[in-house]
């Protein structure tokens, strides 16, 4: 369905011709983010040239695919007023935004929390038609400046407030941001348990939007006010991570951006450093390694003097993630030995942040396997996955899955076949009781490398094992 502009479309026509990008190149992208996002669509070249040569507009969330799909090709965010399609709906522009002012940060936020991890708005349907918009590194370019330049605000305190659509006044007290970090508590256990698609960490957006965003537009002190935007940052940022895990990257970024303004609230600079620590590996995870140093080193240097010891470490062996995929194994292995140096020093009594939790001796021998696996020093990812894989499993069934698949990569790249896929088939066997497209992206990729054996019977036995794990993320 579309409806006629007047005339053509001209801005369209000349952003095309700016990203190089067909007719026919453009509908098939189109398609395929349709596709990735559930929606069946079936665009032409002849479709396209109706956009351009007669103002045609696609209906629902065609906008902000071709939005999405020519930004790809740039490499940076397309708004749909560069494009000509500024009168579709406006919902993918919800969240990237970091303002200075803590009012319009609340605003920024809460819009987002309006939204829930499928894409739709409170209250109507379809499928990411809100957060269609594509990842685009280059909007955590003015996050990280301005959270760099100012990292907590001078006054959070706010006079009045209601509950949305009451107009009864809401007074937030310490018990309330209380049941806000007891939440947060809650998700990352069940995240780490059984991914960020079970539907017990899904309710963390329901939370957002049913419990945080009306204490946000409430009223409080500059004290309970910093408490308040603490807890809901580490909720936020917990949306982020689940929205990563299930491969809603589009999503992600947004609630990374508004958990990282969200911190500078709560004057907590150590978890701000965590956001974009996550926001790094992010970067890495989709393949902008220097960028997620960049993002990575923005968290170190405002934390100097100022996180814990194991804080530090964790900071520097995302880093070293970010320098691995990058390419730099000098950069990597000397992040990688600052890493492990900083945890050394850590010791039981040191005021950790309650969501570092995770993070000890395992999830840097894990980490640093993953490092080295980049390198491709298969050697040294067998070392160091030996260390990871000796912790037990029950509370971090995810990270344990995601271990075995770089286990299983590093004995093939040493040549043991036989151990590569028994150390798949443990991996599959993790990932089909979790919910996480990161897992099975991880599960894919072996496959992938095991396609030079697939006449081995125990290679052939391993992909059909994988077979229902498979079609469940197709």
């Amino acid at each position: 369905m579309s409806r006629e502009q007047r005339g053509p479309n001209e801005k369209l026509g000349a952003v095309l011709a700016l990203a190089g990008i067909s007719n026919a190149g453009l509908a098939r992208r189109v398609n395929d983010l349709g596709a990735q996002r559930g929606l069946t669509l079936r665009y032409d070249k002849t479709s396209v040239a109706r956009w351009v040569s007669k103002g045609m507009v696609p209906q629902g969330a065609a906008p902000h695919l071709i939005a999405a799909a020519i930004g790809q090709k740039l490499g940076r965010p397309v708004p749909l007023h560069e494009i000509g399609l500024a009168d579709a709906d406006p919902a993918p522009e919800v969240g990237l935004a970091f303002p200075r002012d803590v009012g319009q940060a609340v605003k920024s936020a809460t819009e987002l929390y309006r939204l829930d991890l499928a894409g739709r708005r409170a209250g109507s349907g379809g499928i990411w038609q809100s957060l269609a918009g594509s990842f685009a590194v280059s909007a955590y370019a003015t996050p990280a400046s301005r959270w760099l330049i100012t990292p907590a605000d001078s006054s959070v305190a706010r006079e009045a407030g209601s509950a949305e659509g009451t107009g009864a006044p809401i007074k937030v007290g310490h018990s309330d941001v209380q049941k806000l970090r007891e939440a947060a508590e809650d998700a990352r256990r069940w995240d780490s348990k059984y991914g960020g698609g079970d539907w017990r960490s899904s309710m963390v957006p329901e939370c957002l939007r049913v419990e945080a965003a009306p204490l946000l537009l409430g009223a409080y002190s500059d004290e309970v006010g910093r408490a308040l935007f603490g807890a809901s940052a580490e909720l936020t940022r917990l949306a982020g991570w689940m929205a990563f895990d299930t491969g809603q990257q589009e999503a992600a970024q947004r609630y990374y951006i508004q958990a990282l303004r969200l911190a500078r609230a709560a004057a907590d600079v150590p978890l701000g450093g965590y956001v974009l620590a996550s926001m790094s590996l992010q970067a890495t995870y989709r393949g902008f390694g220097d960028e997620g140093v960049d993002l990575a080193q923005a968290a170190l240097e405002r934390n100097r003097g100022l996180a814990t010891a194991r804080t530090m470490s964790f900071f520097r062996l995302v880093e070293a993630r970010a320098h691995a995929r990058a390419g730099d194994a000098q950069a990597a292995g000397a992040a990688l030995k600052a890493a492990e140096g900083w945890l050394e020093r850590s010791r039981e009594g040191d005021n950790d942040p309650s969501w570092l939790g995770f993070y000890g001796y395992d999830r840097f021998a894990a980490d640093a396997a993953e490092c080295y696996r980049d390198l491709k020093a298969p050697r040294q990812v067998r070392r160091f996955t030996e260390q990871a894989l000796s912790k037990p499993t029950e509370e971090f069934v995810r990270s344990h899955g995601l271990r075995l698949v770089v286990s299983a990569v590093a004995e093939l790249e040493s040549g043991n076949l036989d151990a590569a896929c028994e150390q798949g088939r443990r991996a599959v066997e993790v990932a089909g009781r979790i919910s996480s497209a990161r897992t099975t992206e991880y599960v894919k990729d072996l496959l992938h490398r095991l396609e030079p054996y697939g006449d081995e019977p125990r290679v052939a036995e391993l992909r059909e094992r994988a077979r229902p794990l498979l079609m469940t993320t197709a």
